[in-house]
C-alpha cells in the first residue's frame, strides 16, 4: 500500500490532517488500532477554542457543532467565597469558546472521511515507523491478522503519548521536559442540568474545583484529589458534597445535584518532546505534548499541529520548497510552550497543595485578585483561555 501522507492514529488530530489533506489534493492513509465504535465513544477534552473552531468550520465539519454546540462567552472564576466573571468577547475583540466534545468532534470528522476522503483503516495497529530520516518512509501494521506495510512519502504520527511514533525518534535526538503533579482530577458525568450556564473554576482551601458541562441536561464536574486516588471510594454523596463546599459563594447560587453516570481520576502532567519532527516523521498532539487540562488546551494544541502541518505540506506540493515543513517543529513549538506556560499558571493558581503554607494561599488569592480588578490582567488569561494564534 503506498500514499503521500501515512497518519497513524484517527483521534481529532489524525482525522483533521487528513480533512485538510483532502482539501489541498493531498492523499493519505489514516490508520486506527481501536475500533470504530470506540474511537467515538472514548471521553475526552470538551472546550474548543475560536481558532479550532473557525478551522473545524473551514473544513466543512462545524455544522452540526454550530447546531449542537454550547458558545461560552466567558467563564467565572471563585474564590474566598466571590464571583468574578472574566468576559471572553469584551477583552479579546470577539473571541469565544464552544463547548463540543471531542467524541462528537470524532464523529464528524469519521463520517466526512469515509464519505469523501481517503482510507481509513479501524483495527490497523501500527507496529513501527522505519525509514524516517530517508526519503521513503513506511509504516508497518497489522490489520486484519496480516502484517502489512504502507509506504509514504511523509509520516504524520498522531497516535498519542504511548503511540509508536515518539518512539521512532532517537532518544540521542530528543530533548523531554516534563513536569508530574500530586493531585489529580475526580471527573464526574451526571444527568442533571448544569448549574450555570458558563464555566466555573474554584480555588478552594479544600482544593479545586470546575463545574463544567457537556449539554443542556448533563453536567460534567471536578474535584481535585490525590493523584492515588481510586474514584470508586467516594460515594455520590460524598462528591456533590464536596463540590458544594468548594463551589460555596456569598449569594443564593445553589448546585444542582442528580444522578452520577461515570466517575474517573485524571492523571496531572505537564510533557513536551523537542524536536516535533525527525526527518519525514513529524509527531502532532499527545505524541509530542502534554498538558494539564486546567487550560482546556490539549486537543486546541493538536489542532494548532495539523493545521501547521497541512499548510507545509501544501505549500511544498505547490511550490516545491520544503521551507515550511523545515520550520514544523519550531512554528509548533512557540504556540506549545505558551499553552505549556498558560496551563501551569492556571494549574497553579487554582490548586492547593498538601504542603501550602499561609504565604501560598496568599499568592494565589492576590492572582485572582489581580484578575479580577484588572483588565490588563483579566484580558491576559481571556486571551489564553481562547487561545494563541496558530501558526
Amino acid at each position: 500500500m503506498r500514499t503521500t501522507v501515512g497518519i497513524i492514529g484517527a483521534g481529532p488530530a489524525g482525522l483533521l490532517l487528513a480533512r485538510l489533506l483532502h482539501g489541498a489534493g493531498i492523499d493519505s492513509v489514516v490508520l486506527e488500532s481501536r475500533d470504530r465504535a470506540y474511537v467515538e465513544h472514548r471521553q475526552r477534552a470538551g472546550i474548543l477554542e475560536q481558532g479550532t473552531v473557525d478551522v473545524l468550520r473551514a473544513a466543512g465539519a462545524g455544522e452540526r457543532m454550530d447546531r449542537e454546540g454550547l458558545r461560552h462567552d466567558g467563564m467565572e472564576l471563585r474564590f474566598a467565597r466571590r464571583r468574578h466573571r472574566v468576559d471572553f468577547p469584551g477583552l479579546t475583540g470577539g473571541r469565544s469558546v464552544m463547548v463540543y466534545a471531542q467524541t462528537e468532534v470524532c464523529k464528524d470528522l469519521i463520517a466526512l472521511q469515509l464519505k469523501e476522503g481517503g482510507p481509513l483503516l479501524f483495527e490497523a495497529e501500527a507496529l513501527a515507523v522505519e525509514g524516517a530520516d530517508g526519503d521513503r518512509p513506511r509504516v508497518r501494521f497489522r490489520h486484519q491478522g496480516r502484517e502489512e506495510v504502507l509506504e509514504c512519502d511523509y509520516v504524520a504520527g498522531c497516535d498519542g503519548f504511548w503511540g509508536v511514533s515518539r518512539a521512532a525518534v532517537p532518544a540521542s535526538l530528543a530533548r523531554v521536559s516534563e513536569r508530574t503533579y500530586p493531585f489529580g482530577w475526580l471527573g464526574i458525568l451526571a444527568e442533571v442540568p448544569p448549574s450555570h450556564d458558563e464555566l466555573v473554576y474554584a480555588r478552594h482551601d479544600r482544593g479545586f474545583a470546575l463545574l463544567s458541562m457537556r449539554s443542556p441536561s448533563v453536567s460534567r464536574l471536578y474535584l481535585q484529589v490525590p493523584a492515588d486516588t481510586d474514584a470508586a471510594a467516594w460515594s455520590d454523596e460524598e462528591i456533590w458534597d464536596e463540590l458544594e463546599r468548594r463551589l460555596e459563594t456569598d449569594d443564593d447560587w445553589t448546585l444542582n445535584r442528580g444522578p452520577i453516570t461515570q466517575k474517573s481520576v485524571t492523571p496531572m502532567r505537564s510533557y513536551v518532546h523537542e524536536p516535533m519532527r525527525h526527518g519525514r516523521l513529524f509527531l502532532a498532539g499527545d505524541a509530542a505534548h502534554i498538558v494539564p487540562p486546567t487550560g482546556a488546551k490539549g486537543l486546541n494544541l493538536a489542532v494548532g499541529d495539523v493545521v501547521t502541518l497541512a499548510r507545509a505540506l501544501t505549500h511544498e506540493k505547490e511550490t516545491g520548497s520544503a521551507e515550511l515543513l523545515d520550520a514544523y517543529s519550531a512554528t509548533c513549538l512557540r504556540r506549545v510552550w505558551q499553552a505549556e506556560r498558560f496551563s501551569y499558571d492556571m494549574t497553579t493558581m487554582l490548586h492547593r497543595a498538601s504542603d501550602a503554607t499561609s504565604f501560598d494561599d496568599g499568592l494565589q488569592l492576590a492572582a485572582l485578585d489581580r484578575i479580577a480588578s484588572s483588565r490588563a490582567a483579566g484580558t491576559d488569561l481571556a486571551e489564553g483561555y481562547t487561545g494563541f494564534p496558530i501558526g
